[in-house]
């Protein structure tokens, strides 16, 4: 949450202030959410009457970070207990750097790329009476997959 006022008064001079709370921007919060994802911390769920051996480095997660007690399946292969169909055979970006983009959705597997031609009727005129002329035209594609 963060604080907003807003001044009232006579041509812009503040003699009365209101303020409130407010939310932050989604795109901001989704981004802190992002971050701290990535910076998650695996820990273990230990009863507290067990004495631990304390590990070299180790810190202990503050209140506001995020931790995972379970890992994330491996979302990349096929696996039918948690749902995930996996990623092979996948539409992918080659171009791109983000989740769409295949050096990340094939995970390193590599992609293949296919080429087709799209042919379709085009440029359609109405001539009197009665029929319709058309061109075809077409257009040469690559979509790419994942391995």
């Amino acid at each position: 949450m963060k604080l907003e006022c807003k001044c009232h008064g006579v041509s812009g001079s503040c003699t009365t202030k209101t303020c409130w709370n407010t939310l932050p921007k989604f795109r901001d919060i989704g981004f802190i959410l992002k971050e701290k994802y990535n910076d998650a911390v695996h820990v273990e769920v230990v009863r507290a009457h067990r004495l631990l051996k304390k590990v070299k480095n180790y810190q202990k997660p503050m209140e506001t970070d995020l931790v995972y007690i379970e890992r994330s399946p491996n979302y990349c292969e096929e696996d039918s207990t948690t749902g995930s169909v996996g990623t092979q055979g996948r539409l992918c970006n080659r171009t791109s750097p983000h989740v769409d983009g295949c050096d990340l959705m094939c995970c390193g597997r590599g992609y293949n790329t296919h080429q087709y031609t799209k042919v379709w009727q085009c440029n359609c005129k109405f001539h009197w009476c009665c029929f319709v002329k058309c061109n075809t035209c077409s257009e040469r594609t690559e979509v790419f997959t994942c391995k």
